[in-house]
C-alpha cells in the first residue's frame, strides 16, 4: 500500500461525491474555489458568484497544518478582504514548522456559523480500520489525545449494523449516521488516513466537514478512474510544501499511480556521478545507505526503486527516465559515472523481462552512455536470473560496454566497493 495525501479540496469534493450514497441525509454546499498566484480573482468571481455574496475562508491548500498559527487563514471575510489577503500571502515564501516554500494554491469556501464542532478521523492497522472521535474537535485534539474514543473496526464487519452508539451513546443518529457514512467511504474509495477537524453542527443541523487531511493508496488508482480521474477535477498527489517536483520525478509518481507495481524517483544531486536502478524498497534503503557510509554521499544522485513485478514497458521507461538523467551532462573532468542495477532476491517479480527492458534502454541510449563513460554494475537474484543475468552480460559484449554482472552469490551491496575501488585511489574499500 502507497500512502499519498491529496489536497483538501480534492478530499472535499470526493466526499461531497460519495458521502450521500450512503449518507442520504449529507448535502454539502460545493462551493470550492482555489485562488494562486496566476489566477484572475475579478473572473473567477463572475464565475462563482457566491464569492461576492457569502462570508468567506481562506487558507493554503498545500499540505500542512497550523494555518492559523502562521498567520495564513482569512476567517469570516468579504471579497474585498479576499483580494487583500491574497494579494499579501500569494507568491510569497514562508518558514512552516521548519521547511521554507513557496504559497501558490488557496481553498476558498463560505464561512459557516455553527454551534459545536467534533472531530473525526479514519486509520488502519493490520485486521481493522479505526475510528478516532472526540467530541471537542479544533486545535487542540493533540493537546486532549487522551479525550479521544478510538473504535477498532474489524475488516470483515458490516458497518450499517455496527453498534457505534454503545461506544459513542451522547451521539445524535445523525452524527452516527456520518460517521458510518464517512466509514464506507473510506474503505470504498482507498483511503488510507482520512481527518476532519473539525466538523461543525449549523442551527439547522446540517453537518458541514470544515478542515480536512487524507491520504489516499495511490496505487488503486486504476479502480477509481471515476471519482479520481474526473477530466474537470481529476486527484493529484502533489509533494509537500517546499518539495518541488522535477518534470522527471511528477512523470514517474504519474506513473506508478497507473500500475500495481512500484515505481519511485527522487532526485538528490542531479550532478552526482553514482546512480542507481534498485528492486524493492528494502533493498534500496540498504543499498543507498552502503553508498553513503562508504563515503560517496556527496556524489549519490538519485534514490527510488522499480518493484513489484512492474511490466517490461514500465521498466523500461523507468529505467530510460533515469539514464536519460545520467547522462544529460558528462563529467567536465571525464571521470565516470556508475550505475547501479541492483535488488535482493525477487520472489516473484520476473527478472528476465524487467532486464529486458533495461538492455532495451541500453541499446537506444548506447551513445549516450559511452560519452558519458558510464561503468554499470550489475547484482540480482530471482525467478529467470539465470536467463536475466546473461542477457547483462551480452549487452555489454554486443555493444562493447562496460557491465559487470554477478548473481545471488554476491552479497547485495558487494558491488559498491567493487565499482568504486578506483575512487579510492586503487585501493579496495572494505
Amino acid at each position: 500500500m502507497a500512502q499519498k495525501a491529496i489536497y483538501e479540496f480534492d478530499g472535499k469534493k470526493l466526499i461531497a461525491s460519495q458521502l450521500p450514497k450512503f449518507f442520504p441525509e449529507f448535502t454539502f454546499h460545493n462551493k470550492l474555489a482555489i485562488l494562486t498566484p496566476e489566477t484572475d480573482i475579478d473572473k473567477l468571481a463572475a464565475e462563482n458568484p457566491w464569492l461576492k455574496t457569502d462570508k468567506l475562508v481562506a487558507k493554503p491548500d498545500q499540505l500542512f497544518g497550523k494555518r492559523g498559527k502562521a498567520n495564513l487563514l482569512l476567517l469570516d471575510g468579504n471579497f474585498e478582504q479576499l483580494k487583500e489577503f491574497a494579494g499579501e500571502k500569494l507568491g510569497k515564501t514562508f518558514d512552516i514548522s521548519g521547511k521554507t516554500g513557496t504559497l501558490t494554491r488557496l481553498l476558498v469556501e463560505p464561512f459557516v456559523p455553527h454551534t459545536t464542532e467534533y472531530y473525526v478521523s479514519i486509520t488502519s492497522d493490520r485486521d481493522n480500520d479505526i475510528v478516532h472521535f472526540s467530541q471537542e474537535g479544533g486545535i487542540f485534539v493533540e493537546e486532549n489525545w487522551d479525550k479521544v474514543t478510538h473504535i477498532a473496526v474489524p475488516f470483515d464487519t458490516d458497518i450499517d449494523t455496527f453498534e457505534f452508539a454503545k461506544e459513542l451513546p451522547d451521539l445524535s443518529e445523525s452524527v452516527i449516521k456520518f460517521i458510518k457514512g464517512l466509514l464506507h467511504v473510506y474503505q470504498e474509495q482507498d483511503f488510507t488516513f482520512l481527518e476532519i477537524n473539525p466538523f461543525a453542527i449549523t442551527e439547522d443541523n446540517q453537518i458541514v466537514p470544515l478542515d480536512l487531511k487524507s491520504r489516499l493508496d495511490n496505487t488503486a488508482y486504476f479502480n477509481h478512474t471515476e471519482t479520481w480521474g474526473n477530466p474537470e477535477n481529476p486527484i493529484e498527489f502533489p509533494g509537500g510544501f517546499g518539495q518541488e517536483l522535477s518534470s522527471e520525478e511528477k512523470y514517474i509518481e504519474e506513473l506508478d499511480e497507473k500500475t500495481g507495481a512500484s515505481l519511485k524517483l527522487k532526485l538528490i544531486n542531479p550532478d552526482g556521478r553514482i546512480w542507481t536502478l534498485l528492486s524493492g524498497g528494502g533493498a534500496s534503503v540498504i543499498f543507498t545507505d552502503t553508498i553513503v557510509d562508504l563515503g560517496f554521499g556527496h556524489e549519490l544522485a538519485n534514490y527510488g526503486e522499480y518493484s513489484g513485478n512492474p511490466s517490461l514497458e514500465h521498466t523500461q521507461i523507468y529505467a530510460g527516465t533515469v539514464i536519460d538523467l545520467m547522462t544529460r551532462t558528462p563529467d567536465p573532468d571525464g571521470k565516470p559515472k556508475y550505475l547501479f542495477i541492483a535488488g535482493g532476491i525477487a520472489n516473484f517479480t520476473n527478472v528476465k523481462a524487467t532486464f529486458t527492458g533495461i538492455v532495451n534502454v541500453f541499446r537506444e541510449k548506447v551513445d549516450a552512455m559511452k560519452k558519458a563513460n558510464v561503468k554499470v554494475y550489475v547484482r540480482r537474484g530471482g525467478p529467470y536470473e539465470k536467463e536475466g543475468l546473461q542477457m547483462m552480460k551480452d549487452i555489454g559484449k554486443e555493444l562493447d560496454f562496460s557491465i559487470e554482472v554477478h548473481d545471488r552469490y554476491t552479497p547485495l551491496t558487494r558491488i559498491v566497493p567493487i565499482a568504486l575501488k578506483e575512487e579510492k585511489g586503487e585501493q579496495q574499500v572494505i
